[in-house]
């Protein structure tokens, strides 16, 4: 029998290794666990992903996709009426709206790349992304703070097991986006 063409094969490794890593965290990602959930032979997962760290690149690429998509199907960041604070507090409401076990998991493979220097240019893609999305509202070292704010609100929000606050996020965006005093208005 000749070999079967199988063009999503590849996507459905990555989407498998999300849910292992969603169950059993990445303490639990092999080739094998893959595989298994994926229903393919372990041959195909080292074919497309020679290493687990190829294959952890792929997930975190992929689940930055989910919050990017949110971000950029609001469109406010591009109005200039828009309260950038307000529009940030809503857009992680929404986030925390879903399903909070993939908000964790896309928050553990962030996290992977503390040990796993692989991880650290597609950690530092979705930083520096979210940060040019809003340095169109504000100036760059503003919209980096903003974005290491999102990711404190998020993680003790995680880490806690509390409920996500959108009024307190609001209003703490909104600090850090106030001008400083005698600093010039925006042109």
């Amino acid at each position: 029998m000749g070999r079967r063409y199988d063009p999503d094969r590849r996507q459905r490794i990555i989407d498998a290794a999300i849910r292992v890593v969603g169950r059993k965290g990445i303490g639990g990602l092999s080739h094998r666990s893959v595989a298994a959930e994926a229903d393919v032979p372990l041959g195909s997962t080292t074919y497309h992903f020679t290493t687990l760290d190829e294959l952890l690149v792929a997930a975190l690429r992929q689940s930055n996709e989910g919050f990017a998509k949110v971000v950029a199907a609001g469109g406010a960041f591009a109005d200039p009426r828009a309260d950038v604070a307000g529009e940030l507090a809503r857009l992680l409401g929404e986030w925390f709206a879903g399903e909070r076990a993939g908000i964790e998991l896309e928050y553990e493979l962030y996290l992977a790349a503390l040990r796993r220097p692989a991880l650290r240019p597609v950690a530092a893609e979705w930083c520096a992304g979210l940060a040019e999305l809003l340095g169109r509202r504000t100036d760059p070292a503003t919209a980096r703070g903003l974005v290491a704010l999102m990711d404190g609100i998020c993680l003790q929000v995680l880490i806690t097991g509390g409920e996500y606050d959108e009024v307190y996020a609001r209003e703490t965006f909104a600090r850090l986006l106030r001008p400083e005093p005698g600093a010039a208005p925006d042109a």
